[in-house]
């Protein structure tokens, strides 16, 4: 999914509903997996440091730690924590609630996005749509693999690797490395007692 087709799906989720539109930031904007926004509380969120620390996770009915057991910290974009700010309530411990206040289920959040998605008129790609966006966004724009591996609570980096092939500033990078070759070559024949034969040996 590129840049353009994530924000049309902000853009419908804000028009649906605020819960959706935190749903669709927590995926896009923090990486959180499904199971990590149905189980995410208020507790978790530090508004003065905008933090976000995900050290639950929702699964088939159970929460416990996220997966691979890895409790994380991540920083919050200004406009999570400003939807999030904007929809604090007092209906339970849980960010996200059904209408009727009940626990978000997997089922609905599946329905929310559905909803979303055809609104912005793009295909259903399934549940991880949005946390894949966000570690491919990474990528895009130059985030090392390392980082990326960290604010997705990868278990490792062989994961990670799968979105590095879209870092175009990895790319550029490796070919930088080649600008250089023509002052390092001169400086080691230089040293050799060769003089400029690197200035004149290309055509």
């Amino acid at each position: 999914m590129d840049f353009d087709e994530y924000e049309r799906i902000v853009a419908a989720a804000k028009r649906i509903d605020p819960r959706i539109h935190i749903m669709v930031l927590l995926g896009g904007d923090a990486g959180l997996r499904p199971g990590e926004i149905r189980a995410l509380q208020w507790t978790a969120i530090d508004f003065r440091r905008r933090l976000l620390t995900v050290d639950r996770a929702e699964y088939d009915g159970h929460i416990g730690l996220p997966k691979h057991d890895k409790i994380r910290r991540l920083p919050m974009t200004k406009r999570l924590t400003a939807a999030l700010q904007a929809h604090r309530h007092l209906r339970g411990p849980n960010v996200l609630y059904r209408d009727e206040g009940t626990d978000l289920t997997v089922r609905v959040a599946r329905r929310w996005l559905q909803k979303t998605l055809k609104l912005a008129m793009l295909r259903d790609r399934g549940p991880h749509t949005l946390r894949h966006s966000f570690c491919s966004h990474l990528a895009m724009r130059g985030a090392p693999a390392r980082a990326i591996q960290e604010l997705a609570g990868h278990s490792d980096l062989t994961t990670t690797q799968r979105y590095m092939h879209l870092s175009p500033a990895a790319l550029e990078r490796s070919i930088a490395l080649l600008e250089n070759r023509g002052s390092l070559c001169e400086q080691d024949t230089n040293s050799l007692g060769f003089g400029d034969i690197v200035e004149t040996a290309d055509p």
